[in-house]
Protein backbone atom coordinates (compact mmCIF):
# COMPACT_ATOMS: atom_id res chain seq x y z
CA UNK A 1 0.00 0.00 0.00
CA UNK A 2 1.11 3.54 -0.43
CA UNK A 3 1.32 6.31 1.62
CA UNK A 4 -0.98 9.21 0.37
CA UNK A 5 1.70 11.62 0.50
CA UNK A 6 3.67 10.05 -2.29
CA UNK A 7 0.70 10.00 -4.28
CA UNK A 8 1.17 12.42 -7.64
CA UNK A 9 -1.17 14.76 -8.53
CA UNK A 10 -2.34 12.60 -11.47
CA UNK A 11 -2.95 9.46 -8.94
CA UNK A 12 -4.38 11.80 -6.12
CA UNK A 13 -6.92 12.71 -9.32
CA UNK A 14 -7.70 9.48 -10.38
CA UNK A 15 -8.30 7.96 -7.13
CA UNK A 16 -10.69 10.90 -6.72
CA UNK A 17 -12.73 9.36 -10.17
CA UNK A 18 -12.18 5.97 -8.57
CA UNK A 19 -13.77 6.91 -5.40
CA UNK A 20 -16.70 8.99 -7.10
CA UNK A 21 -17.60 6.00 -9.09
CA UNK A 22 -17.63 3.20 -6.40
CA UNK A 23 -19.65 5.95 -4.11
CA UNK A 24 -22.61 6.13 -7.19
CA UNK A 25 -22.44 2.36 -7.06
CA UNK A 26 -23.03 2.49 -3.16
CA UNK A 27 -26.12 4.28 -3.84
CA UNK A 28 -27.75 2.44 -6.63
CA UNK A 29 -27.22 -0.32 -4.12
CA UNK A 30 -28.76 1.59 -1.69
CA UNK A 31 -31.95 2.69 -3.86
CA UNK A 32 -32.81 -1.08 -4.97
CA UNK A 33 -32.16 -2.46 -1.83
CA UNK A 34 -34.80 0.00 -0.19
CA UNK A 35 -36.99 0.50 -3.43
CA UNK A 36 -39.75 -1.70 -2.64
CA UNK A 37 -40.19 -1.23 0.85
CA UNK A 38 -38.68 2.51 0.87
CA UNK A 39 -39.71 3.69 -2.39
CA UNK A 40 -39.36 7.91 -1.40
CA UNK A 41 -35.64 6.53 0.23
CA UNK A 42 -35.07 5.02 -2.83
CA UNK A 43 -35.81 7.91 -5.03
CA UNK A 44 -32.99 10.12 -2.91
CA UNK A 45 -30.33 7.64 -3.44
CA UNK A 46 -31.16 7.08 -6.84
CA UNK A 47 -30.75 11.52 -7.24
CA UNK A 48 -27.55 11.10 -5.19
CA UNK A 49 -26.29 8.39 -7.51
CA UNK A 50 -26.93 10.72 -10.65
CA UNK A 51 -24.86 13.44 -8.88
CA UNK A 52 -22.06 11.25 -8.45
CA UNK A 53 -21.88 10.41 -11.61
CA UNK A 54 -21.74 13.54 -12.95
CA UNK A 55 -18.71 14.80 -10.62
CA UNK A 56 -17.25 11.40 -12.25
CA UNK A 57 -17.43 13.15 -15.29
CA UNK A 58 -15.98 16.40 -14.55
CA UNK A 59 -13.09 15.67 -12.27
CA UNK A 60 -12.42 12.98 -15.55
CA UNK A 61 -12.33 15.73 -17.93
CA UNK A 62 -10.36 17.80 -15.96
CA UNK A 63 -7.89 15.03 -15.43
CA UNK A 64 -7.53 14.16 -19.27
CA UNK A 65 -6.86 17.65 -20.07
CA UNK A 66 -4.17 17.30 -18.04
CA UNK A 67 -2.84 13.69 -18.27
CA UNK A 68 -4.57 12.31 -21.24
CA UNK A 69 -6.42 8.94 -21.72
CA UNK A 70 -4.56 6.67 -19.51
CA UNK A 71 -6.33 6.59 -16.19
CA UNK A 72 -4.17 4.58 -13.30
CA UNK A 73 -6.23 1.89 -11.45
CA UNK A 74 -6.00 2.87 -7.93
CA UNK A 75 -8.53 2.00 -5.40
CA UNK A 76 -9.09 3.23 -1.52
CA UNK A 77 -7.45 -0.51 -0.29
CA UNK A 78 -4.31 0.48 -2.44
CA UNK A 79 -3.84 3.58 -0.51
CA UNK A 80 -2.74 3.64 3.57
CA UNK A 81 -4.94 5.33 5.52
CA UNK A 82 -7.47 6.02 3.00
CA UNK A 83 -11.17 5.60 3.41
CA UNK A 84 -12.35 2.10 3.85
CA UNK A 85 -15.92 0.81 3.76
CA UNK A 86 -16.06 -1.45 6.54
CA UNK A 87 -19.00 -3.18 5.79
CA UNK A 88 -20.75 -3.93 2.52
CA UNK A 89 -24.19 -2.78 3.69
CA UNK A 90 -25.27 -1.79 0.72
CA UNK A 91 -25.11 -6.08 -0.57
CA UNK A 92 -27.60 -6.92 2.43
CA UNK A 93 -31.12 -7.56 2.14
CA UNK A 94 -33.30 -6.58 3.28
CA UNK A 95 -31.92 -3.43 4.23
CA UNK A 96 -32.54 -1.06 7.56
CA UNK A 97 -33.69 2.45 6.88
CA UNK A 98 -31.93 4.00 9.29
CA UNK A 99 -28.93 1.95 8.75
CA UNK A 100 -28.71 3.38 5.51
CA UNK A 101 -29.51 6.91 6.19
CA UNK A 102 -26.45 6.95 8.93
CA UNK A 103 -24.20 5.32 6.50
CA UNK A 104 -24.60 7.50 3.32
CA UNK A 105 -24.56 10.42 5.82
CA UNK A 106 -21.17 9.21 7.38
CA UNK A 107 -19.50 8.45 3.76
CA UNK A 108 -19.64 12.15 3.27
CA UNK A 109 -18.75 13.73 6.38
CA UNK A 110 -15.91 11.28 6.58
CA UNK A 111 -14.38 11.91 2.64
CA UNK A 112 -14.62 15.66 3.23
CA UNK A 113 -12.71 15.46 6.86
CA UNK A 114 -10.09 13.84 4.88
CA UNK A 115 -9.74 15.22 2.29
CA UNK A 116 -9.28 18.46 4.33
CA UNK A 117 -7.04 16.41 6.79
CA UNK A 118 -4.64 15.58 3.66
CA UNK A 119 -4.56 18.81 2.45
CA UNK A 120 -3.12 20.07 5.26
CA UNK A 121 0.08 17.93 4.74
CA UNK A 122 0.41 18.05 1.20
CA UNK A 123 3.50 20.03 0.02
CA UNK A 124 2.63 20.23 -3.44
CA UNK A 125 0.64 23.67 -3.79
CA UNK A 126 -1.78 22.45 -7.14
CA UNK A 127 -2.16 19.17 -4.84
CA UNK A 128 -2.93 20.80 -2.21
CA UNK A 129 -5.48 23.03 -4.03
CA UNK A 130 -7.19 19.81 -5.29
CA UNK A 131 -7.31 18.32 -2.18
CA UNK A 132 -9.23 21.34 -0.93
CA UNK A 133 -11.61 21.87 -3.80
CA UNK A 134 -12.37 17.87 -3.45
CA UNK A 135 -13.37 18.47 0.39
CA UNK A 136 -15.52 21.19 -0.76
CA UNK A 137 -17.35 18.65 -3.28
CA UNK A 138 -17.73 16.32 -0.48
CA UNK A 139 -19.39 18.97 1.53
CA UNK A 140 -21.49 19.92 -1.47
CA UNK A 141 -22.82 16.28 -1.75
CA UNK A 142 -23.89 16.25 2.50
CA UNK A 143 -26.11 19.52 1.54
CA UNK A 144 -27.55 17.69 -1.79
CA UNK A 145 -28.08 15.09 0.69
CA UNK A 146 -29.93 17.24 2.52
CA UNK A 147 -31.84 18.81 0.12
CA UNK A 148 -32.86 16.01 -2.09
CA UNK A 149 -34.48 14.57 1.22
CA UNK A 150 -36.65 17.74 1.88
CA UNK A 151 -37.77 17.60 -1.63
CA UNK A 152 -38.45 14.21 -2.42
CA UNK A 153 -38.77 12.79 1.68
CA UNK A 154 -41.89 14.69 2.69
CA UNK A 155 -43.75 14.73 6.06
CA UNK A 156 -46.05 11.91 4.80
CA UNK A 157 -43.67 9.72 3.09
CA UNK A 158 -40.83 9.57 6.22
CA UNK A 159 -44.09 8.81 8.20
CA UNK A 160 -44.76 6.27 5.86
CA UNK A 161 -41.68 5.06 5.84
CA UNK A 162 -40.63 5.39 9.56
CA UNK A 163 -44.30 3.25 10.27
CA UNK A 164 -42.57 0.48 7.38
CA UNK A 165 -39.13 0.38 9.18
CA UNK A 166 -40.96 -0.34 12.17
CA UNK A 167 -42.96 -2.89 11.23
CA UNK A 168 -39.70 -4.48 9.32
CA UNK A 169 -38.15 -4.99 12.77
CA UNK A 170 -41.32 -6.12 14.90
CA UNK A 171 -41.31 -9.67 12.00
CA UNK A 172 -37.29 -9.70 12.18
CA UNK A 173 -36.57 -9.22 15.44
CA UNK A 174 -39.14 -8.53 18.35
CA UNK A 175 -41.32 -11.23 17.35
CA UNK A 176 -38.92 -14.54 16.96
CA UNK A 177 -36.89 -13.09 19.91
CA UNK A 178 -40.39 -12.68 22.62
CA UNK A 179 -41.57 -15.79 20.66
CA UNK A 180 -37.84 -17.42 22.33
CA UNK A 181 -37.82 -15.51 25.26
CA UNK A 182 -41.73 -16.71 26.16
CA UNK A 183 -40.67 -20.67 25.03
CA UNK A 184 -37.80 -20.61 27.21
CA UNK A 185 -39.16 -18.34 30.00
CA UNK A 186 -42.04 -20.80 30.04
CA UNK A 187 -41.30 -24.19 28.72
CA UNK A 188 -38.29 -24.86 30.83
CA UNK A 189 -40.15 -24.22 34.49
CA UNK A 190 -41.39 -27.52 34.23
CA UNK A 191 -38.54 -29.61 33.66
CA UNK A 192 -36.12 -27.44 36.09
CA UNK A 193 -38.76 -27.59 39.04
CA UNK A 194 -39.19 -31.40 38.36
CA UNK A 195 -35.57 -31.98 38.64
CA UNK A 196 -35.55 -29.59 41.93
CA UNK A 197 -38.01 -30.95 43.80
CA UNK A 198 -37.33 -34.52 43.02
CA UNK A 199 -33.78 -34.48 43.73
CA UNK A 200 -33.46 -31.38 46.34
CA UNK A 201 -29.92 -31.36 44.78
CA UNK A 202 -29.04 -27.88 43.35
CA UNK A 203 -26.05 -29.10 40.92
CA UNK A 204 -28.62 -31.74 39.41
CA UNK A 205 -30.93 -29.39 39.33
CA UNK A 206 -28.31 -26.79 37.45
CA UNK A 207 -27.85 -29.58 35.00
CA UNK A 208 -31.00 -30.27 34.25
CA UNK A 209 -32.01 -26.26 33.79
CA UNK A 210 -28.86 -26.30 31.38
CA UNK A 211 -29.40 -28.78 29.18
CA UNK A 212 -33.40 -27.89 29.15
CA UNK A 213 -32.22 -24.51 28.19
CA UNK A 214 -29.77 -25.17 25.74
CA UNK A 215 -31.51 -27.51 23.98
CA UNK A 216 -34.83 -25.85 23.67
CA UNK A 217 -32.85 -23.04 22.10
CA UNK A 218 -31.13 -24.98 19.63
CA UNK A 219 -34.48 -26.39 18.44
CA UNK A 220 -36.22 -23.08 18.36
CA UNK A 221 -33.64 -21.03 16.48
CA UNK A 222 -33.98 -24.17 13.95
CA UNK A 223 -38.05 -24.06 14.31
CA UNK A 224 -37.91 -20.24 13.69
CA UNK A 225 -35.12 -20.49 10.59
CA UNK A 226 -37.04 -22.98 8.85
CA UNK A 227 -40.39 -21.92 8.92
CA UNK A 228 -40.03 -19.57 6.18
CA UNK A 229 -38.07 -17.84 4.15
CA UNK A 230 -39.45 -14.49 4.01
CA UNK A 231 -39.70 -14.01 0.50
CA UNK A 232 -43.47 -14.34 0.92
CA UNK A 233 -44.13 -12.71 4.47
CA UNK A 234 -41.34 -10.58 4.45
CA UNK A 235 -40.20 -11.68 7.84
CA UNK A 236 -36.40 -11.74 6.85
CA UNK A 237 -34.10 -13.56 6.62
CA UNK A 238 -34.11 -16.52 8.36
CA UNK A 239 -30.38 -16.28 9.27
CA UNK A 240 -31.66 -13.27 11.56
CA UNK A 241 -34.57 -14.79 12.82
CA UNK A 242 -33.59 -18.27 13.74
CA UNK A 243 -30.33 -17.28 15.83
CA UNK A 244 -31.98 -14.04 17.64
CA UNK A 245 -35.06 -16.69 18.33
CA UNK A 246 -32.61 -19.55 19.60
CA UNK A 247 -30.67 -16.93 21.68
CA UNK A 248 -33.84 -15.95 23.45
CA UNK A 249 -34.56 -19.25 24.07
CA UNK A 250 -31.83 -19.73 25.85
CA UNK A 251 -31.49 -16.79 27.56
CA UNK A 252 -34.55 -17.43 29.09
CA UNK A 253 -34.18 -20.79 30.47
CA UNK A 254 -30.79 -19.82 31.53
CA UNK A 255 -32.45 -16.65 33.99
CA UNK A 256 -33.96 -18.74 36.39
CA UNK A 257 -31.14 -21.61 36.03
CA UNK A 258 -28.32 -19.78 37.18
CA UNK A 259 -29.46 -19.63 40.75
CA UNK A 260 -28.93 -23.39 41.11
CA UNK A 261 -25.23 -22.71 41.16
CA UNK A 262 -26.39 -21.30 44.44
CA UNK A 263 -25.53 -24.26 47.22
CA UNK A 264 -28.01 -24.03 49.50
CA UNK A 265 -31.44 -25.76 47.83
CA UNK A 266 -34.04 -23.49 49.53
CA UNK A 267 -31.98 -20.29 48.61
CA UNK A 268 -31.22 -21.12 45.82
CA UNK A 269 -35.24 -21.80 44.51
CA UNK A 270 -36.36 -18.68 46.03
CA UNK A 271 -33.96 -16.53 43.64
CA UNK A 272 -34.96 -18.78 41.06
CA UNK A 273 -38.85 -18.19 41.87
CA UNK A 274 -37.69 -14.11 41.95
CA UNK A 275 -36.00 -14.88 38.21
CA UNK A 276 -39.08 -16.08 37.01
CA UNK A 277 -41.36 -13.51 38.41
CA UNK A 278 -39.15 -10.77 36.38
CA UNK A 279 -38.95 -12.82 32.96
CA UNK A 280 -42.60 -12.87 33.32
CA UNK A 281 -42.94 -9.14 33.64
CA UNK A 282 -40.18 -8.55 30.96
CA UNK A 283 -42.39 -10.68 28.73
CA UNK A 284 -45.81 -9.12 29.39
CA UNK A 285 -43.62 -5.55 28.81
CA UNK A 286 -42.76 -6.31 25.81
CA UNK A 287 -45.63 -7.78 24.11
CA UNK A 288 -47.03 -4.34 25.56
CA UNK A 289 -45.07 -2.09 24.14
CA UNK A 290 -44.13 -3.67 20.84
CA UNK A 291 -47.86 -5.78 19.79
CA UNK A 292 -50.08 -3.35 21.39
CA UNK A 293 -51.47 -5.65 23.67
CA UNK A 294 -53.24 -4.44 26.99
CA UNK A 295 -51.03 -4.66 29.89
CA UNK A 296 -52.94 -6.11 32.29
CA UNK A 297 -54.10 -8.83 29.75
CA UNK A 298 -50.57 -9.18 28.67
CA UNK A 299 -49.34 -9.98 32.34
CA UNK A 300 -52.88 -12.29 33.15
CA UNK A 301 -51.83 -14.44 30.02
CA UNK A 302 -48.06 -15.01 30.57
CA UNK A 303 -48.74 -15.36 33.99
CA UNK A 304 -51.11 -17.91 34.07
CA UNK A 305 -49.08 -19.82 31.78
CA UNK A 306 -46.22 -19.61 33.64
CA UNK A 307 -47.59 -20.92 36.55
CA UNK A 308 -49.48 -23.83 35.40
CA UNK A 309 -45.96 -25.12 33.96
CA UNK A 310 -44.57 -23.97 37.80
CA UNK A 311 -47.24 -25.93 39.31
CA UNK A 312 -46.66 -28.90 37.03
CA UNK A 313 -42.99 -29.20 37.10
CA UNK A 314 -43.61 -28.83 41.25
CA UNK A 315 -46.26 -32.06 41.21
CA UNK A 316 -44.28 -33.94 39.30
CA UNK A 317 -41.29 -33.55 40.61
CA UNK A 318 -42.81 -34.17 44.54
CA UNK A 319 -44.54 -37.33 43.33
Amino acid sequence: MKQFSDLTEQEVLALAITNEEEDSRIYRGFAEGLREKFPSSAKVFDEMAEEEVTHRTMLFDLYRQKFGDYLPLIRRQDVKGFIQHKSSLWLMRPLGLDEVRKFAENMEVVAERFYRKAAQTARDVSVRKLLIELAEAEADHENLAHKLTEEILTVGARATEDAASKRVFMLQYVQPGLAGLMDGSVSTLAPLFAAAFATHNTWQTFLVGMAASVGAGISMAFAEGLSDDGSLTGRGTPWIRGPVCGLMTAIGGLGHTLPYLIPHFLTATMVSIVVVAIELATISYIRHRYMDTPFMQATFQVVVGGVLVFIAGILIGSS
